[in-house]
């Protein structure tokens, strides 16, 4: 009698790095990077500072090549495409600090995110056509960052947590299939880290997660898969149970607060 066999299919391949490498001068911020991440994947990468984090970020977004290496962005090899022609095909990303413009509403940030990423360009003329739709998904976007009641709001009279929940709602408005986020939780206090890991959390489950993130708090309660860094390589991945267990981690960065009891 014949068994069947149940095969479980993985997720598509987000993005694929092989053997990346970035160097300014006569130091190698990244060495030798190999990472793969799939589609829904909620991951962090973490690690000291002077780890290469950002750096790694930078030219997975494209705001730089690398030195050596291969970079496939859904299925496609972007290694030398500029940045955004990788946001048309679906990565959007925050920076360290919020790049925003303060003199102008949540909205109408929202709104220019949305649109820029449609047209490559902001156009300096209104078009009610094409206003409309994106207005409603730049008011949809601010709800879902808890910004619905600041939509008129300057952004000069938002709080820093605030800030914060803008760029990750005008990363979402661009309605990408990966977003990476670098240090969202920085300097935001404990009440509004509970926030951000909440909505960190509530994200669509069709929307691939990057992190880097300096809270282990908040990133070892968003991440599934954890990748430890250090000078500029790769030391370690797995669970965030598995991090918190590993000794090298520990040695390098943790430190005891993270231990398993």
């Amino acid at each position: 009698m014949a068994v069947a066999v149940q095969t479980v299919e993985r997720a598509e391949s987000v993005l694929r790095l092989r053997g990346i490498g970035r160097r300014f001068g006569g130091l190698r911020a990244v060495d030798g990077v190999d990472l793969e991440v799939r589609a829904g994947d909620r991951r962090a990468i973490l690690g000291p500072n002077g780890a290469g984090k950002t750096t790694l970020f930078n030219v997975i977004a494209g705001e730089f090549p690398p030195t050596e290496g291969t970079i496939e962005l859904f299925g496609a090899d972007v290694t030398r495409d500029p940045a955004r022609h990788r946001a048309k095909l679906g990565l959007a990303r925050t920076y360290q600090q919020s790049r925003v413009f303060v003199g102008l509403s949540v909205e109408d940030n929202i709104y220019l995110a949305a649109l820029g990423v449609r047209r490559g360009h902001v156009f300096p003329f209104r078009s009610a056509k094409r206003d409309a739709p994106l207005r409603t998904q730049a008011r949809e976007a601010a709800n879902d960052v808890g910004l619905r009641h600041r939509l008129g709001s300057l952004v000069s009279e938002l709080s820093h947590g605030e800030r914060r929940q803008l760029a990750i709602g005008m990363a979402r408005a661009m309605e990408p299939k990966l977003m990476m986020l670098d240090e969202p939780a920085a300097g935001l206090s404990p009440a509004e880290r509970q926030t951000l890991t909440q909505l960190l959390l509530a994200l669509p489950s069709d929307v691939t997660l990057l992190l880097i993130e300096h809270d282990m708090d908040v990133a070892l309660r968003v991440a599934q898969w954890v990748t430890m860094m250090h000078e500029g390589r790769i030391i370690a991945e797995g669970t965030p149970a598995e991090i918190r267990a590993n000794e090298l981690v520990h040695a390098l960065y943790l430190g005891s607060r993270y231990t398993d009891e």
